[in-house]
């Protein structure tokens, strides 16, 4: 699958939100902008042309009873892909996906290893469960067997409290944090509530997933230290059904949910605002299905973040944030065309015309 075929994309090629060229070839499946000599063109494509896009946390392997075998991962992939999600942050996950790198034919992958959780403080079989002072061993691990990321779980709900509260205390995850840093990795935390944040952007962490607990107080030191968030609104959407199946056990945490779930584009467009760097995620994988990677967008702008900076998040933004080119002279053809201009209406994303994975049309 090696072999690469010519190809010629034109009509408008967004390489940014302001930048705009007519036509691309791929050659020896990389991008150029000028026709190379003597090319013979086999296939054409015309239409809007995207960077692949980005799925920002993604869980590929993983299912509603945990890890998943090879077969259900390549499905779980193949639907990202053909939504045109080409390029996935797996915010943690317990099955070994590394085979996946070998396929041309799937979505490249950045690993943030296994969750890391506090001992029957996450879903059964989602994560390592551990103590605080095994902290910094787990994340030494995970760092090593990831892309450059390590992901904890900030906060859960704590059943004799009855509510959400943080996981961990803050000396253990500043230790933490500064061992991945040494090693090279981000840190990123699973945080639903309020209580975890302000101990985990002191340590250092670098991004926060679902962040529906910031506040109006606590966004200025996300702003100020360029804490990221990934809001995964199309998971936060399920609060409601979360906490109707928890008030009679749980009433004060169904509460809690259910008030993080009313203001949550408050939250997300109050973060924008102030400059926090918002990317795509949808949460895929455990309970959620894959491929919503357009309806996450258009979450991102219910909530009221302008529809160009909405597509960065899963575009151009993302893309530069996590380290990989877009549509740059050179670089590997990963793009996704559509019929209509994005930035005008960022619903075309439901439905990509082509799909182009190194260098092929694959959808």
């Amino acid at each position: 699958m090696r072999d690469h075929a010519m190809l010629h994309v034109k009509g408008r090629i967004l390489v940014g939100p302001d930048e705009v060229r007519d036509e691309l070839w791929v050659v020896g499946g990389r991008i150029c902008y000028d026709r190379p000599a003597g090319a013979r063109e086999l296939t054409t494509v015309t239409g809007w042309a995207l960077p692949g896009l980005v799925d920002a946390h993604c869980h590929v392997g993983l299912g509603t009873q945990g890890p998943v075998d090879a077969d259900a991962a390549e499905k779980q992939a193949l639907t990202d892909r053909e939504a045109g999600t080409l390029l996935v942050r797996d915010a943690g996950s317990p099955s070994d996906t590394r085979w996946i790198d070998d396929r041309d034919d799937l979505p490249r992958i950045i690993r943030a290893g296994r969750h890391i959780a506090r001992t029957r403080r996450y879903i059964r079989d989602f994560a390592h469960e551990i103590e605080p002072e095994e902290l910094v061993a787990h994340v030494t691990q995970e760092a090593r067997r990831g892309d450059g990321w390590v992901k904890l779980v900030g906060d859960w709900i704590d059943r004799d409290l009855g509510d959400l509260a943080a996981c961990w205390p803050r000396e253990a995850v500043a230790a933490a944090i500064a061992e991945a840093h040494r090693l090279g990795a981000r840190v990123t935390a699973h945080c639903f509530a309020e209580s975890s944040l302000r101990d985990l952007v002191e340590a250092g962490i670098d991004c926060v997933e679902h962040a529906t607990g910031l506040t109006e107080e606590l966004i200025p030191l996300f702003a100020e230290r360029g804490v990221a968030i990934v809001p995964t609104l199309v998971n936060i959407a399920t609060f409601p059904q979360l906490a109707a199946g928890g008030d009679t056990k749980y009433p004060r945490w169904s509460a809690h949910m259910r008030r993080l779930h009313e203001r949550r584009y408050d939250t997300v467009r109050g973060a924008h605002d102030a400059g926090i760097p918002v990317y795509v995620g949808t949460d895929a994988g455990g309970s959620l299905a894959h491929g919503l990677v357009a309806a996450e967008v258009a979450e991102l702008v219910a909530a009221g973040i302008p529809p160009v900076d909405a597509l960065s998040a899963t575009s151009w933004g993302a893309r530069a944030w996590l380290g990989r080119p877009g549509l740059a002279e050179g670089a590997p053809a990963d793009l996704v065309v559509y019929e209509a201009d994005p930035r005008a209406d960022v619903r075309v994303l439901a439905a990509p015309r082509r799909v182009v994975l190194r260098g092929r049309i694959v959808g």
